[in-house]
C-alpha cells in the first residue's frame, strides 16, 4: 500500500518530535558529564562573581533539592509523568495550530528523561548550575527544560489555546 502525504507528514512530525527529545537529552547528559569530569573534588567555578557559578552537586531530592532520599517515588512519578506526555503526543492533532503545544511537550519529555537517566543509572541527579546573586538552589539542564517547558505551557493554555480546543484528549477514534 502506498503511503499518503498526510502519512507522510505524520512520519516526519515524529521523527522530528523524537529527535528533538534526543538532541535535548544528549545536550543535558552531556552537560551532566562535563560537570562531572571538570566540577567534583572541586569547590566549583565561578563565572560571574556574586552571580553565577558552577558547582557539583549530587541531588537526591527532587526539584531544588527537596524531599531527599525517595528515589524510586521520583522514578514511579517520571515513568508516570513521560507516559502522560506520550499519551497526549499520540492523541494530540499534528497539525500547525497544535505544533507549539506539541513542542513544549517535548521539551518537558526531555527534562524529565534526562534526569530519569540518573537516577536510574546513579541514584541521584547531577546539578551544577548555581545562581549566587540569590541563593538558589543549584539545578541543571532537564531542570530548565521542566520549569521553562512549564511556564511556556501555562501561558499558552491561558493566552491561545480554549477548553474546546483539548477535545482530542477525550476523542474516542
Amino acid at each position: 500500500m502506498k503511503k499518503t502525504s498526510q502519512q507522510n507528514s505524520q512520519i516526519w512530525y515524529m521523527l522530528l518530535w523524537f529527535g528533538g527529545i534526543t538532541i535535548l537529552t544528549l545536550i543535558d547528559q552531556l552537560t551532566k558529564h562535563l560537570a562531572v569530569k571538570y566540577l567534583k573534588e572541586t569547590s566549583g567555578i565561578i563565572l560571574i562573581p556574586d552571580v553565577l557559578e558552577f558547582q557539583y552537586v549530587e541531588n537526591r531530592g527532587m526539584a531544588f533539592g527537596l524531599l531527599q532520599g525517595r528515589q524510586i517515588l521520583f522514578l514511579i512519578l517520571c515513568v508516570a509523568f513521560c507516559a502522560g506526555i506520550l499519551y497526549l503526543y499520540a492523541r494530540i492533532p499534528k497539525n500547525g495550530y497544535y505544533a507549539p503545544l506539541s513542542i513544549i511537550g517535548g521539551i518537558l519529555f526531555s527534562g524529565a528523561l534526562g534526569n530519569f537517566i540518573d537516577r536510574a543509572f546513579y541514584g541521584y541527579v547531577t546539578d551544577f548550575i548555581y545562581f549566587s546573586l540569590i541563593d538558589f538552589p543549584v539545578f541543571n539542564i532537564a531542570d530548565i527544560y521542566v520549569v521553562c517547558g512549564g511556564i511556556l505551557l501555562a501561558v499558552l493554555v491561558i493566552f491561545r489555546y480554549k477548553d474546546e480546543d483539548f477535545y482530542f484528549i477525550n476523542h474516542k477514534g
